[in-house]
This record gives C-alpha cells, structure tokens and sequence, in this order.
C-alpha cells in the first residue's frame, strides 16, 4: 500500500501480506507515514468505499473521497463536489508505474 501526495510524491509505503483487505491497512498506512503532515484527503476507488472508513474520519482529521459501490446499502455519503478530486486518482497509479 502507498500513499502519496499531491505531485504523486510518496508519503507512505506499508509492505505486508496480501491476505488482508485493503480497506483494513488503510490505517496502518496512514501511520507509517514519513512525513510529520497528515494529509487532509484520501483519494481512492470504489473498493475502499466502506463504512469502516467513513467513521474514523473525523477522528483521524482524514475526509476519504471515494465514489460509492453499487451494491451500497447504506445512505450515500459522498457529493459530487468531493468527487471532482477523484480525478487526480491517476498520480498514485504514476507512483505504481
């Protein structure tokens, strides 16, 4: 997992095994960061649209923008305004290439 910043600079690289999910490193990730700055937003897919991640949100100082599964049950969180910056989701792939 790696998180990376606005330039597509890495902030934080966490290597463990495949079997978790991923939705369930995205803390852990978070505090392996090098940097002393959180960053202020998440951006990521559809596969890390998950309840998990919404609540500790406001704990953590972290808005998560990811756009909502199909399947979703629960009431829709994400607007489009947020959205938008869905597109710079390309850097990070930049970063895996």
């Amino acid at each position: 997992m790696a998180i990376a910043d606005a330039k597509g600079y890495p902030i934080s690289v966490l290597a463990t095994s495949a079997t978790p999910h991923e939705v369930k490193l995205v803390l852990s990730t978070l505090e392996a960061r090098t940097t002393l700055a959180q960053p202020c937003r998440l951006i990521s897919d559809k596969a890390y649209d998950s309840n998990v991640l919404y609540q500790p949100r406001k704990e953590i100082g972290v808005e998560l923008i990811a756009p909502h599964k199909a399947n979703r049950r629960k009431a829709v969180i994400q607007d489009g305004r947020s959205l938008r910056r869905y597109q710079g989701r390309w850097k990070i792939k930049r970063l895996f290439a």
